[in-house]
């Protein structure tokens, strides 16, 4: 079985629900307390052994390349300076050469269409796909480390996901499940956004997926589903029964950052983690 080496990050969309904000800076690079919500998702995949990260990117997306690269000017400043500390917190946004690469979805035609756009870097390996705009927190376990533990054991494909109310499960992607094992349950079917009341579980696909290439031979058909686009989805569905698919319960905290109120709100969140700032944020919101 061969590991999961390479991910894929779809970054392409116009981020409409930030606008004006993102009419200039692109929606991933948008801050999480000091660091841009890419970073959090780049940060996940190299604790899980990624070795190459793929951005599928669209037009205005170039603040995204420059930020994984060198920062010569202030660089320079910071040593003339001797500001260590802050070059330091630097270096960390830096991709080793040949680590990042980057390639164009010229059309918004759904997730499917994104991920296919990078067919030709992924190969014939399995790889991930992260969703930039879900925050999935937890520094000592990161979501994508737990899936690759769960395709170590398994094999096949493996989704993240996360128990919602009831009343949410149409607004997400739903399990069908089979058996389960601790936090690894067997996928039967995949059900995108069923109408209340009609949902198989409460088991939400939230934004983390390990994939066989064989997924892109499927997307090759540029079939269209809901809402006209390429769905990731659907072509999904088309593996069960024929890969062993799994979905891993996330244990940690979710963010949904492609909402207002839940950027926000991890905003707060990660803040109150944070030595330097938690006191000041903290006695700020007793006084609201």
């Amino acid at each position: 079985m061969k590991p999961v080496r390479k991910a894929v990050f779809p970054v392409a969309g116009f981020g409409t629900r930030f606008l004006p904000a993102t009419k200039a800076i692109p929606k991933e690079m948008l801050p999480v307390v000091d660091r841009p919500l890419i970073q959090y998702a780049v940060d996940e995949a190299l604790a899980a052994g990624i070795e190459k990260m793929i951005f599928v990117t669209g037009r205005n997306k170039g603040a995204i390349e420059d930020y994984f690269d060198r920062a010569f000017e202030i660089e320079t400043d910071l040593v003339a300076k001797s500001k260590k500390d802050i070059l330091a917190t630097l270096s960390e946004t830096r991709l080793a050469p040949g680590q990042a690469a980057f390639v164009r979805q010229q059309e918004m035609a759904g997730l499917g269409h994104a991920v296919w756009c990078a067919r030709h870097l992924i190969g014939d390996e399995p790889f991930a796909v992260l969703l930039p705009d879900e925050l999935l927190w937890n520094p000592a376990s990161p979501c994508l480390a737990q899936m690759v533990e769960t395709h170590q054991a398994k094999g096949g494909n493996v989704v993240a996901v996360l128990e919602v109310p009831e009343e949410h499960t149409n607004r997400y992607g739903i399990v069908d499940p089979g058996t389960s094992e601790g936090a690894v349950t067997e996928v039967k079917g995949l059900i995108e956004k069923p109408k209340a009341g009609t949902a198989p579980s409460r088991l939400a696909v939230v934004g983390r997926y390990i994939l066989q290439p064989e997924v892109l031979d499927i997307l090759t058909s540029q079939e269209k589903g809901a809402g006209g686009e390429i769905q990731l989805t659907d072509a999904m569905a088309k593996l069960i029964g024929e890969q062993p698919f799994h979905a891993r319960t996330f244990h940690g905290d979710r963010h949904d950052c492609g909402d207002k109120a839940g950027f926000i709100q991890a905003n707060i969140a990660l803040a109150l983690e944070r030595a330097d700032i938690a006191d000041s944020i903290r006695d700020f919101i007793k006084t609201l």
